[in-house]
């Protein structure tokens, strides 16, 4: 396995045109890429014979807290083939926390990033149709950012915990 796991760090290094780092304590391995290089790291991973993989079976929006002034957003890999999972996180700045749509990728990649999009506010670029899924369209504001401020009603009822 440490042996795969190092073909796919050189991989993505070469991709991403530098050394990567490793996401610290995470299970599985993981790295973390520029924003800009995910789409092409991501191609790569998907039809490189070495690495193949073939599912994404998540994508997860992290907020640090408005102090750090970064949200992440971390991909869940998985090569059937070759049994091997794979984390990678690009960080955003919350100021424009926007990165390329993976759907092109992995069609999988299309209701995950609306949920990312719906609970964190984080913009999918190029999405086929980046709109709200879980909350109603008319929702103000993003449930999962840490310095979310509800409103006091919802069309016109008052919300009560």
């Amino acid at each position: 396995m440490s042996d795969h796991k190092e073909r796919i760090k050189e991989l993505i290094s070469r991709v991403v045109g530098e050394p990567v780092s490793e996401i610290p304590n995470s299970t599985p391995a993981g790295y973390v890429v520029p924003k800009e290089t995910l789409f092409r790291v991501c191609s790569e991973l998907r039809t490189h014979p070495d690495t193949y993989f073939d599912m994404l079976s998540n994508i997860s929006g992290v907020d640090r807290g408005p102090e750090a002034g970064t949200l992440e957003v971390v991909y869940h890999l998985y090569s059937i083939p070759f049994h091997f999972s794979l984390s990678i996180k690009v960080v955003l700045s919350r100021e424009q926390a926007a990165v390329e749509s993976l759907v092109p990728v992995w069609k999988s990649a299309n209701w995950l990033e609306r949920e990312v999009y719906d609970m964190f506010g984080i913009q999918f670029k190029n999405h086929p149709d980046l709109r709200r899924i879980l909350m109603p369209a008319d929702w103000n504001g993003f449930p999962l950012l840490k310095d979310y401020q509800q409103d006091e009603t919802y069309r016109g009822v008052k919300i009560e915990y």
